[in-house]
């Protein structure tokens, strides 16, 4: 879309021949930046999906993390993921006031501001799936979505997890971590009537296979109200979660 057509349809809205939805879903597809050879950044990300474009960090050089940073957090909130303190540090110093936490790997700075419906809790088994519960947090505080970490009440002491029951009642979505066998989600799952997502991990022995049997052992699920996501990625439950909790955007 180029200006011209872009001036003709802002026209249309004001002279009342096209609505405000119309130029909406004419828009949503717009605009792009070029940032050389590297990266083609997507500026209207969070117009589309509730959530602007994120940054994975992982195969990408310092200066690539950091120049896709600058041109994001220009334009609204920023979160990168899975980012080492080399790549932390560039960010820092290419974007002022951004945020770093080394346990979840993720930068930020600032939030989205559009309503939750209330907040979504995040629940691991055990302190080595704590990280992973980490960026699915960093996730929910950008998009604006209260989080409530309910963290170490495996199924090993299942006394730890309905001590905390009442917290887990007053979430609208739940993110549930393990690692070993992977039997967290389902017993969450049978406890609450929430959407819960299963978010499996790498953590156990040999036979776990690096979250593999968790994986499985979470698609086999008897609870109806557990999804699953890929292991260890702890930004797709937290963003998943966080629709959930915000609901159907308006689209007036």
């Amino acid at each position: 879309m180029d200006e011209r057509i872009l001036r003709e349809l802002l026209g249309r809205v004001r002279r009342g021949t096209a609505s405000v939805g119309e130029a909406v879903e004419r828009l949503k597809g717009l605009p792009y930046e070029r940032l050389g050879e590297f990266a083609t950044v997507d500026h209207h990300r969070a117009l589309r999906t509730g959530m602007p474009e994120v940054i994975l960090a992982e195969g990408k050089t310092a200066a690539q993390v950091a120049a896709i940073a600058r041109k994001l957090a220009a334009r609204g909130p920023l979160l990168v993921t899975r980012a080492t303190p080399a790549q932390a540090r560039a960010v820092r110093r290419a974007v002022r006031g951004t945020t770093w936490d080394p346990v979840s790997r993720t930068l930020r700075k600032g939030r989205m501001t559009l309503p939750a419906r209330g907040p979504v809790g995040v629940v691991c088994a055990g302190t080595g799936d704590v990280p992973v519960c980490e960026e699915a947090v960093a996730t929910l505080e950008v998009m604006g979505v209260e989080p409530v970490r309910v963290y170490d009440v495996g199924v090993a002491g299942l006394h730890r997890l309905l001590a905390r029951r009442e917290e887990l009642e007053r979430c609208v979505a739940l993110v549930v971590a393990a690692g070993m066998e992977g039997a967290l989600p389902s017993v969450v799952g049978g406890l609450v009537g929430k959407p819960v997502v299963g978010l499996p991990t790498g953590v156990g022995y040999g036979a776990s296979l690096g979250g593999l049997a968790a994986l499985l052992a979470m698609l086999n699920s008897c609870a109806p109200n557990v999804t699953v996501v890929n292991v260890g990625n702890g930004f797709g439950a937290g963003f998943a979660a966080g629709l959930m909790a915000r609901g159907s955007p308006d689209r007036g």
